[in-house]
């Protein structure tokens, strides 16, 4: 067996090393989003596969006779082509997907969909810190009149799409007590937050918590219809029982 892990996240770094651990032939595959990404103890193949028939080349002349889709929960493009396309030719495929976070009692959360409704939320004047990545920036241009700022993993190439934005470096991850420091110190009035889940980066949300601070959290985008796991002991299970 040649297992293909669509890597990306914390929980696909824990199955590297798993996989490593055991000798088991596994390739991880990551999109590129992020330069000079960290050593996982798997081969590594880095970037886009081209489409349908670029992703079923690379299974063929790669010998992958199994996926683990460990993608982060909004990558839905790639996990739909990916449990799709196994399942038209027979491969095995499971998606390891951690779970949603949830409000607790003191938290100040107002669910969205998509980027573009935080505006209907968020008044103007207000300083919002977007911990949505770098790719979506452009989809909150309509939040004109408020001060925005995207923390990235590597210092950006471009400008700012919006002349009321700003960008600044940080790699996690972030403690609580380092994510207070940081909003206090910009001033944030509000926080909008994918609903990735996960323990990496809910210091984010404790901070906002501890603050008083509203969140407007993003919905999870549709997820493929294909056997899933919750954690990365199942995930390896799952490996061990092809």
């Amino acid at each position: 067996m040649t297992l293909l892990l669509l890597a990306g996240t914390a929980e696909a770094q824990q199955v590297a090393r798993h996989l490593a651990d055991e000798g088991r032939a596994a390739v991880a595959s990551l999109a590129g989003a992020t330069r000079a990404p960290r050593a996982i103890g798997l081969p590594m193949r880095i970037g886009g596969f081209g489409g349908d028939t670029g992703f079923l080349r690379y299974l063929a002349e790669a010998g992958i006779t199994a996926v683990l889709d460990a993608t982060h929960p909004f990558a839905a493009r790639i996990s739909e082509r990916t449990a799709r396309l196994c399942a038209a030719h027979d491969l095995p495929y499971c998606q390891l997907l951690r779970p949603e976070w949830g409000p607790g009692a003191e938290d100040r959360w107002t669910g969205i969909a998509a980027e573009e409704e935080a505006a209907a939320h968020i008044p103007e004047g207000a300083t919002v810190f977007l911990a949505t990545g770098r790719q979506g920036v452009s989809r909150f241009a309509n939040l004109e009149g408020r001060r925005l700022i995207c923390r990235v993993v590597d210092p950006p190439e471009a400008a700012f799409p919006m002349p009321n934005g700003t960008y600044i470096v940080g790699r996690p991850p972030f403690s609580v007590e380092d994510e207070i420091a940081l909003f206090t110190r910009l001033c944030i009035d509000w926080l909008v937050v994918k609903n990735a889940g996960g323990a990496a980066s809910e210091s984010k949300l404790a901070a906002a918590r501890a603050l008083k601070l509203p969140v407007a959290m993003i919905a999870r985008p549709p997820q493929p219809e294909a056997p899933c796991v919750a954690t990365v002991a199942a995930a390896m299970e799952w490996v061990r029982a092809l």
